[in-house]
């Protein structure tokens, strides 16, 4: 991406980026450059269906996820888990008490609009 001097309405220089550049780092294509030059034989990596998860030797009996949570809900969750360790449950954790708490889950009993 070359920035180039724009300048606006009083004269003054501004730096900027061609439209391309930007469209090309929003569509990914500019990550694909090689010494300044679109590469021209791009092989995208197979969708993670195709992927023999055995051959690469990384765990299949679970997956890394990213979540949203208030953080009330978090320190609430968080005194939880404190509270299992001071019980001695010394391997307690938010995934560990997340688990748990899916396991009773009971869902004739969620609130509506949740």
């Amino acid at each position: 991406m070359e920035a180039r001097d724009v300048h606006d309405n009083g004269g003054t220089a501004v730096r900027g980026v061609d439209s391309d550049d930007v469209q090309g780092v929003m569509t990914g294509a500019f990550y694909n450059r090689v010494n300044g030059a679109l590469a021209e034989e791009v092989v995208p990596p197979p969708p993670m269906s195709d992927l023999s998860v055995r051959d690469s030797g990384k765990p299949t009996h679970y997956k890394v996820i990213c979540i949203s949570m208030y953080t009330r809900d978090l320190k609430r969750l968080d005194g939880l888990v404190d509270e299992l360790k001071g019980r001695g449950m010394t391997k307690a954790n938010r995934s560990a008490l997340i688990r748990a708490a899916l396991d009773q889950l009971d869902l004739d009993k969620v609130q509506r609009g949740i």
